[in-house]
């Protein structure tokens, strides 16, 4: 597993909560992983729960960061897809944090900052797959059989790569794989068009005849 530390549990409540935890207590640093083989309070965005059942991934990895960054979750979702082309599953990235095969929702990524590190958890969908009223989800089962522990090495392969890849190679590659570019977006309170990201990480979006940057959550798609 390359040169991280690898932290493995059956089932806790959740692998963000641990590494937090792990953080606050000087037990984790840079390039640890929590893995847990299932979560009973596991949660995405807007602390939103993620349905965690036995079966599946479910990892957060520590990364020394002295300060923020919007790039990273670029760089993230690309690893993930990538991850998951490498075993033959083309996934498209729905932003800001959603992994979609045929549509429909294989893997979730949730990135935090405790003090001086970022803690990017990430889910994936391998056995199972919970139904959700929101959206459609999938599995990596209905397409090949992947071991869970192969699929953490690829990932952690893969995010070595992007996180420290220059970012016009991360933004060159997200484009190729995002889902949604061109198509209207409600931005505050009006329609738009999801043009794709500049050299920051900055939503471009085309309101009428001018163009803006949004950030953050100003959009939904």
């Amino acid at each position: 597993m390359g040169l991280y530390k690898v932290v493995s549990f059956d089932k806790i409540p959740s692998t963000q909560s641990m590494a937090q935890d792990m953080i606050a207590t000087h037990k984790a640093g840079d390039h640890t992983v929590i893995v847990a083989a299932a979560q009973s309070d596991g949660r995405g965005r807007f602390r939103r729960k993620w349905v965690s059942h036995h079966g599946n991934l479910y990892a957060s990895f520590i990364y020394a960061c002295p300060e923020r960054d919007a790039r990273l979750s670029y760089a993230v979702a690309v690893a993930v897809a990538d991850a998951l082309y490498s075993f033959g599953i083309t996934p498209t990235i729905k932003w800001p944090n959603d992994i979609l095969v045929d549509g429909k929702k294989i893997s979730g990524i949730l990135i935090e900052y405790c003090g001086r590190f970022v803690i990017v958890g990430i889910g994936i969908n391998i056995t199972t797959c919970p139904t959700v009223a929101e959206y459609k989800t999938t599995k990596t089962d209905n397409y090949v059989k992947i071991n869970p522990n192969d699929l953490l090495g690829k990932l952690m392969k893969f995010l070595d790569k992007w996180i420290v890849a220059d970012f016009s190679q991360v933004r060159a590659r997200w484009m190729s794989m995002a889902t949604g570019l061109n198509m209207p977006v409600k931005y505050r309170g009006a329609t738009a068009q999801l043009i794709g990201i500049n050299e920051n990480g900055a939503l471009v979006l085309r309101c009428g005849s001018r163009y803006v940057l949004a950030y953050g959550d100003e959009i939904v798609i």
